[in-house]
């Protein structure tokens, strides 16, 4: 007889899958490897265009305290997962923190809502992985055709608004994703290698610009610091809330984006190798790292440029237009941005990739998603079915559909299994008061109601469309649960 739909996953049991055997995912992360994956998943396409973004529309140069609000949710958050990650150290991140407190219909929920922030986010990356390579390439006076680096919905049209070419598919983001895609096949540990080489180049120029910068900064153009609350409309027509508190929470719901990545550090739990003490390290580490670089990036980058300048000649490519506007002399600075933002979303790719293809284990081994996304290489012990499986859907959607995808879906999504968590430690420490926990987040219930008001907030600042497309991504996932998921589960059907 089939289980309630909110039957809970005995920790017992996840501890006894946590334990290291030939069939299982190899241990090869140190607590270094795990805050370098953290680094490599959150510096990325979130500093380098989104904080020109939620300048721009939101908040002026006070996206700085927007980014202390969203590095403060992130903390707050990031606290509760270094419990569950010190206390279940199962690959699957939230999904199995769900299961573990508030049930499996819970956990199919938090498990498909991931797919949000993991896979459409590596698809989305993949897609601005293959423009800044064009970009890249234009310092050498050399590009990759229009038509083999857009999707067939695009098209390139002149001054007069005529088609001068079309898209026929984005190759660079195809043979990016590929090659990371079997980086992760051939393991964790040469990926994580890999990993590292790109956070130490791009966390070099972050703190370049922040060193050089810092003597091109206008005050004026920190004048006024939070702008008089009033209303911008952007060049799509749409409007935002800009200045005063709602345009300082629209900001920080904008950059929140910028810290998507640390909580994928707890996705490689059973491939470390001191999970218990390293997982806190892991994930509080890198957040730390990278709240500090991102403060003071921002109020250096606000400095240097307008606003306006934000909205009308940066746009995107921002941070290399004020470089090579407001910093005679650093133009090689700019081009290393490019570099930067290159490596960045590389290795943000690489992360999602990897935090995508563990859910999915983790799932499947549940008997929610089909055997094969469970499967193992005899050789490299890495779940290399799924990392193909993934590659296939990942890989078409970036090759064939535009990249105009909103980064808020991703937060949205993000946001939302953050506030499960929070609410699952107050649930674990009142139904398993006296397991061992190696890291205890402190100040509990204070810590993760705070951590759920905060994140509850950037929610509410992200406004009422990407509710409802969250909405119906839920709803898409419900039915499938129900068409397929329930019927298969293994605790539910035992």
């Amino acid at each position: 007889m089939a289980k309630s739909l909110f039957v809970k996953k005995p920790l017992s049991l996840l501890l006894g899958e946590a334990e290291d055997s030939e069939k299982g995912l190899k241990r090869t992360l140190t607590a270094g490897n795990l805050v370098a994956l953290g680094i490599g998943a959150i510096i990325g396409a979130g500093l380098f265009v989104r904080t020109a973004a939620a300048a721009a529309n939101n908040a002026g140069p006070a996206v700085t305290i927007g980014f202390i609000i969203a590095g403060v949710g992130c903390a707050l958050a990031g606290l509760c997962y270094a419990e569950f990650a010190s206390m279940i150290p199962i690959a699957g991140s939230a999904y199995t923190y769900s299961y573990a407190t508030m049930g499996e219909f819970i956990a199919w929920i938090i498990g498909w809502d991931l797919i949000l922030e993991y896979a459409l986010g590596a698809a989305t990356v993949s897609i601005a992985w293959s423009e800044y390579l064009n970009k890249l390439l234009g310092y050498f006076n050399a590009s990759i055709p229009y038509r083999w680096s857009h999707s067939p919905f695009e098209v390139l049209k002149d001054a007069s608004g005529t088609v001068i070419e079309s898209g026929i598919m984005n190759f660079p983001a195809l043979i990016i994703l590929i090659l990371l895609t079997l980086l992760l096949i051939k393991g964790t540990k040469e990926s994580a290698f890999v990993n590292g080489i790109i956070v130490v180049t791009k966390v070099a120029i972050v703190v370049l610009f922040i060193v050089f910068g810092w003597s091109f900064i206008n005050p004026a153009n920190h004048t006024p610091y939070i702008p008089h609350a009033t209303t911008y409309t952007d060049v799509q027509g749409v409007p935002h809330n800009f200045g005063g508190i709602l345009g300082i929470l629209g900001a920080a719901g904008v950059v929140f984006f910028a810290f998507i990545g640390f909580d994928a550090v707890s996705t490689a739990a059973q491939e470390a190798k001191n999970p218990k003490k390293d997982m806190p390290l892991g994930i509080l580490g890198s957040l730390a790292i990278c709240t500090v670089l991102y403060i003071l990036f921002s109020y250096v980058l606000t400095g240097v440029a307008s606003t306006e300048d934000f909205r009308t000649a940066g746009k995107e490519a921002s941070v290399a237009y004020a470089i090579q506007t407001y910093m005679p002399g650093f133009g090689w600075l700019a081009k290393l941005v490019t570099v930067a933002i290159l490596a960045g979303f590389s290795s943000v790719i690489l992360v999602m990739l990897l935090g995508q293809s563990r859910v999915f284990y983790s799932m499947s081994h549940d008997g929610l998603l089909p055997r094969a996304f469970a499967d193992i290489h005899p050789k490299f012990r890495t779940p290399y079915k799924s990392n193909m499986i993934l590659f296939l859907f990942v890989g078409l959607f970036a090759a064939f559909v535009p990249g105009d995808i909103a980064g808020d879906m991703t937060s949205i999504g993000t946001l939302f299994a953050f506030i499960l968590v929070c609410a699952g430690v107050m649930i674990m420490r009142k139904t398993e008061p006296n397991a061992p926990r190696q890291f205890r987040t402190p100040l509990v219930p204070l810590v993760p109601i705070l951590g759920i008001i905060v994140c509850g907030a950037m929610v509410f600042g992200l406004g009422w469309p990407n509710w409802s497309r969250l909405l119906v991504w839920l709803v898409i996932g419900i039915i499938i649960y129900f068409g397929y998921s329930a019927k298969h589960s293994r605790l539910r059907n035992s």
